[in-house]
């Protein structure tokens, strides 16, 4: 039984050792020549403006959680997708295909309820 794990726990030993070596390495052997210019902040290329711990607006916030929200959609979508457009012998041994149909309509509404309230709200609006 322990055999098995063998092969994995020699790969898993050697991205460690490989990863260790790596930082020890690039520690030694990188070059050190440290000017003032290199320890001051980079904004690229400008000089930076105001302090790097400056308040965000709550609207930025909420724009990230929307792309965060719309994006996982179609990580939903992709494999309802590919069962419900799949062609054999997998198709007939899952769930019936207006299961699926229904499933993902209801998806997409509650998604586009979501995507109307946000939209009414002005959630989409950079001031």
């Amino acid at each position: 039984m322990r055999d098995q794990y063998i092969p994995f726990l020699m790969l898993f030993a050697f991205v460690v050792a490989n990863a260790l070596g790596f930082v020890v390495l690039s520690h030694f052997a990188g070059p050190r020549r440290p000017t003032v210019e290199k320890g001051q902040p980079y904004e690229s290329g400008m000089p930076p403006l105001g302090s790097a711990h400056e308040r965000f607006s709550v609207k930025f916030y909420l724009i990230a959680m929307l792309f965060i929200l719309f994006d996982i959609e179609t990580v939903f979508m992709i494999p309802w997708g590919a069962i419900f457009f799949a062609r054999g012998d997998a198709v007939g041994r899952g769930p019936g295909m207006g299961f699926l149909l229904v499933e993902m309509l209801i998806f997409i509404l509650i998604l586009l309820v979501g995507y109307v309230y946000v939209w009414k709200r002005r959630g989409f609006e950079w001031d």
